[in-house]
């Protein structure tokens, strides 16, 4: 199912979630600006997993940002939040402003081309805020984005913009997986922010 030209701010999902893409939400110059001042400024490392007890370091690199210096694991690998770049504060105000949504969090992926991308997942690790809403800003290479309902398995797929922000929210982590799926046709290199909200235990 293709939905390339539905409205921007419908739901993208038919049930069980709600997805909204807002399309392009910087201007193309200001955009071409971020994308070269976050390649450079953002402390990039390989990202790392241990799978069926092999310890994995992905092409693929990452970065974790947040108010303070929350834990967050995911593949059973643990990052500590760096704090805030004034780029990444900039970015993180303007997609609240689009979303109506307050973040305290981001990871940020770099995927030099195509070939590099995410396998099936759900962002719905304990330390996350439950049904919370992930905001994903994207950088550079259009890219294919797709979703698997868990039990139907139907699936969904869109055209991510430069410049673009997408919204997951409700209980779409809870019932839906999504990936970027690799390609041979994208040469160039993307950056994608996750703005999230980890859960603030006192």
């Amino acid at each position: 199912m293709d939905l390339f030209n539905q409205d921007k701010l419908s739901n993208l999902l038919p049930h069980d979630g709600i997805v909204n893409y807002h399309g392009t939400i910087l201007q193309p110059e200001e955009a071409d600006d971020y994308f070269e001042r976050l390649l450079h400024c953002i402390a990039w490392k390989n990202d790392e997993a241990v799978m069926f007890g092999k310890h994995i370091i992905t092409k693929r690199k990452v970065a974790w940002y947040g108010d303070e210096a929350y834990a967050y694991t995911y593949s059973n690998a643990t990052k500590q939040a760096l704090p805030w770049t004034d780029e990444l504060l900039k970015l993180r105000q303007s997609v609240e402003i689009h979303s109506g949504t307050t973040f305290n969090s981001c990871l940020l992926n770099l995927y030099h081309d195509g070939e590099e991308g995410m396998a099936w997942h759900s962002d719905d690790e304990k330390m996350l805020e439950k049904d919370g809403s992930i905001a994903s800003l994207s950088l550079g290479a259009e890219r294919k984005f797709a979703f698997k309902h868990k039990e139907s398995k139907q699936t969904i797929s869109l055209l991510l913009e430069h410049g673009s922000l997408l919204m997951m929210k409700g209980t779409t982590q809870t019932n839906w997986l999504h990936r970027l799926p690799p390609t041979k046709k994208v040469r160039r290199p993307r950056i994608n922010l996750t703005f999230r909200r980890m859960c603030e235990e006192r």
